[in-house]
Formats: structure tokens, C-alpha cells, sequence
């Protein structure tokens, strides 16, 4: 997905956000905003993929915060949200005794809905106290976009392309789901902080690596998936699985510009920008199937 105008001011606003995470001092924040708004002017061009111009600024902020995960705390209250949770949302993934392809769906479902923790993007809430009801409320209102039934037959071979922290806890149903259903799953993750983004460090911690057959890293910590600073072994998997599912929109704002498939976007269109390059509405629950025959 390339840049939009809209993008400039939202990445600036994430920076002033995250800045005010990670100190108090008003010298260092303005300095930071003055040096990630260089980033932008140099880099600003509708050609560029917006995560990729992204992946500059958040970087440029952490360098001059001297701080390399202004999100840790944040990071944590997260997966305790989502934990507190979970229960729940097994009990509603596995009440009645779905057949497959509803399981499948309910299992989607609900690891979109984890999706909701994304602190800092501009005019959305993601209050951890607040996710519960919020829970409750998408998980009756069901998928916007459900194309959940044509990936029933493509588990075989899944790479999944986690997002945050907080859905993370959530994925875990999924990859459950997946594996009742015959699948295997390689697991792939960022290679270093950025924003809310899980690491191998949180998936260690919470066991996750014992329910997947394999944990790989995006190699950076670039917003989304860079393929420029991506591994062999990731392209490789990537190249040779049955389905890709892909969390959240920043990756999406990567894999767009790519033609690897077939690919499963899982997101909540919390950005017009990615809606609309999507061709859908903003504030939708979204399981999107591309690149496949």
C-alpha cells in the first residue's frame, strides 16, 4: 500500500503518543517530533509503501528517545487484558459443537477481534479496561467480511504473520483450531521491538512457540514485513505455503505491495487509508482471501 496525504499526520501523532510513553522531559519530546518530522519531509512521495516510511520515522523516534521499547509497559497490560478474556472466548468458539467450517470462522473471529489492541493509532480507542465489552460486542456482531470458507481446504501449509501484543493471546485459538483441523503452523514474528508488535521474547513467555510447529522472525524490527530485510528461510516459507494469514494492517500495508498467495488478511479497518485501498468501508471486522486461483 503506498502513502497516503493522511498518513503524515498519523504517524506524527503516533510518535508524539509513544514519546509521551517513554518520558516527561518536553525538551526530549519536542526534539524527537522535530527529528522523526525530518524523517517524513525527506521521505514523504505517494510512490513509497507507507509502512515502509513508517519503519523510518519509528525508528528515528527511538533512537533519539534512547529508548527501545517505548511500548514495554503497554505491551504487558495487553496480554493481561487478553488473558483475562480468553475463557470467554473459547467458551463462545466452541459452544454447540460448530462443525468445521464454522469452528474455523469463530476461531477467525475472535483472533480479529484481538486485534482491537493497537495503542496510539489516531481517534482509536484500545483501552485495555474496555476490551472485554468490546469483545462481547464484535464477537455478536459477527464478520464483516467472511470469506473464512474458502480457507478451509488451504491449512495444510499455514505462515502466520502475527500482529500485536494483546491478540497474540488470542491467535493461540487459532493456531489450535488450525491444528484440530490437520494443519501445521509456522508462527512468524518481528525480529525486534516495534510499537505493540510481538517479538520471540513475548511468545517464549507465554509458551506460544510449544503450540506451532515452527517460530520464525521477519528479521528486523521494520513495520510489517520487510522483504528487503526478511531471511531465506522466511521468503522460502512463505513462498511454499498452503495459505499465508496475515494480522493486522501493517502487514497488510507490506504484503499488499507483494504477490505472495494465497494470502489471508485479518484485520479491523481501524484506518480509511487501508480501507480504502482494501475497497472497503472503514471500522470493519475483515477476513479477506487474495492472490489465489
Amino acid at each position: 500500500m503506498k502513502m497516503s496525504p493522511r498518513c503524515t499526520y498519523c504517524l506524527l501523532s503516533r510518535v508524539h503518543f509513544q514519546s509521551k510513553l517513554s518520558t516527561d522531559d518536553d525538551e526530549l519530546i519536542n526534539r524527537t517530533l522535530q527529528e522523526c518530522l525530518k524523517v517524513v519531509s525527506e521521505n514523504y512521495s505517494p510512490e513509497e509503501v507507507s509502512a515502509s516510511v513508517a519503519t523510518k520515522v519509528h525508528r528515528k523516534c527511538y533512537e533519539t528517545l534512547k529508548d527501545k521499547d517505548p511500548y514495554h509497559v503497554t505491551k504487558k497490560l495487553s496480554n493481561e487484558a487478553a488473558q483475562k478474556v480468553l475463557p470467554f472466548a473459547k467458551e463462545k468458539i466452541y459452544e454447540g459443537d460448530p462443525d468445521d467450517a464454522e469452528l474455523l470462522r469463530r476461531a477467525v473471529l475472535a483472533s480479529i477481534i484481538g486485534n482491537y489492541f493497537d495503542f496510539g493509532i489516531m481517534g482509536f480507542d484500545a483501552s485495555e479496561d474496555r476490551f472485554e465489552d468490546a469483545f462481547r460486542k464484535h464477537f455478536e456482531r459477527g464478520l464483516d467480511v467472511d470469506e473464512t470458507r474458502y480457507m478451509l481446504g488451504m491449512l495444510d501449509n499455514v505462515v502466520y504473520i502475527a500482529d500485536n501484543c494483546g491478540e497474540i493471546i488470542l491467535d493461540m485459538v487459532l493456531f489450535e483450531v488450525i491444528k484440530k483441523l490437520g494443519g501445521k503452523v509456522t508462527l512468524v514474528v518481528r525480529g525486534g521491538p516495534i510499537l505493540t508488535d510481538v517479538t520471540l521474547e513475548d511468545v517464549r513467555e507465554f509458551g506460544i512457540d510449544s503450540m506451532v510447529d515452527r517460530v520464525l522472525t521477519t528479521g528486523s524490527n521494520a513495520v510489517g514485513v520487510s522483504v528487503e530485510e526478511a531471511s531465506e528461510e522466511l521468503l522460502t516459507a512463505m513462498k511454499e505455503a498452503s495459505l499465508i494469514i496475515s494480522k493486522g494492517m501493517a502487514n497488510y500495508e507490506t504484503l499488499s505491495e507483494h504477490n505472495f498467495g494465497p494470502i489471508a488478511y485479518l484485520l479491523l479497518t481501524k484506518c480509511e487509508c487501508v480501507a480504502e485501498d482494501m475497497g472497503l468501508e472503514k471500522d470493519l471486522t475483515v477476513a479477506k482471501l487474495m492472490n489465489y486461483p
